[in-house]
C-alpha cells in the first residue's frame, strides 16, 4: 500500500509542478492586450494550483513519516541485505517515475515539433 502511495503522491507533485510552471510561463507571456478576465483566470489558477501544490508536499511529508514506520517493522522481518534492497527500490521507485515523466515530456514535445515539421512541409507538397 505504501508503494501505490508514493507512486501516486509523486506523480501528483510532478503533475502540479507542471502545471503550475505552464500558468507562470503563460503569466509571464502575456501582453498589454490581454484582457482583465484573462490575467486574473490565470492568477486564480495559479493560486490554486500554488495551494494544491504545498497539500501535496504535505502528503508527501506524511508519506515520508509512514516510510519510516514500515522501514522500522520490515526491520524486524527482514535480514540487513534485504533491508537495504527495499530501501534501494524505494529511493529508485521515486527517481524512475521522475524520469519516466521527463521522457514522456520529451516524447511530447518531439512528437509537437514533427507535427509542426510535417504541417509546415504540406504546402510545398501540394506545389
Amino acid at each position: 500500500m505504501f508503494i501505490g502511495d508514493l507512486d501516486k503522491v509523486v506523480n501528483l507533485l510532478l503533475s502540479l509542478s507542471g502545471r503550475l510552471a505552464r500558468v507562470e510561463n503563460a503569466l509571464n507571456n502575456l501582453d498589454d492586450s490581454t484582457s482583465p478576465g484573462d490575467r486574473q483566470s490565470l492568477l486564480e489558477k495559479q493560486r490554486m494550483l500554488i495551494q494544491q501544490h504545498e497539500d501535496a508536499k504535505e502528503l508527501k511529508e506524511n508519506l515520508d513519516r509512514r516510510e519510516r514506520v514500515v522501514l522500522d517493522i520490515l526491520a524486524s522481518y527482514l535480514s540487513e541485505e534485504s533491508l537495504a534492497d527495499y530501501e534501494h527500490f524505494v529511493k529508485m521507485k521515486s527517481a524512475l517515475i521522475i524520469e519516466q515523466r521527463e521522457l514522456e515530456d520529451k516524447i511530447h514535445l518531439g512528437e509537437e515539433q514533427l507535427k509542426c515539421l510535417f504541417d509546415s512541409l504540406q504546402p510545398e507538397r501540394a506545389k
